[in-house]
């Protein structure tokens, strides 16, 4: 129905920057919604930041001030500017869509398959 593609991702050292980027595809009427949550080892899933349509945003207290979630409605895409990252922020990160679907018509929540982030002390 809806595809989440991530890209971004990789190894960078402490205090340095990444941008994520995620894109959703497919039967799409409406996107409520769209935002990151990341999962380290050992750990449960958490939220990141997140985005609504009509642009109000949300973060986790340990990233605000350090991310921004921004997006580009005409692709659907949403990003996240990752900067002064820590080794505490490694975890696989997973973009997550609020989306209402033409066919079959109702509103579904979609999932990445996720992209490695790793911060070298």
């Amino acid at each position: 129905q809806v595809q989440l593609v991530e890209s971004g991702g990789g190894l960078v050292q402490a205090g340095g920057s990444l941008r994520l980027s995620c894109a959703a595809s497919g039967s799409i009427f409406s996107i409520n919604a769209m935002g990151w949550y990341r999962q380290a080892p050992g750990k449960q899933r958490e939220l990141v930041a997140v985005i609504t349509s009509g642009a109000n945003t949300n973060y986790a207290d340990s990233v605000k001030g350090r991310f921004t979630i921004s997006k580009e409605n005409a692709k659907n895409t949403v990003y996240l500017q990752m900067n002064g990252l820590k080794p505490e922020d490694t975890a696989v990160y997973h973009c997550n869509a609020v989306v209402r679907t033409i066919t079959p018509l109702r509103t579904s929540t979609f999932w990445g398959q996720g992209t490695q982030v790793t911060v070298s002390s």
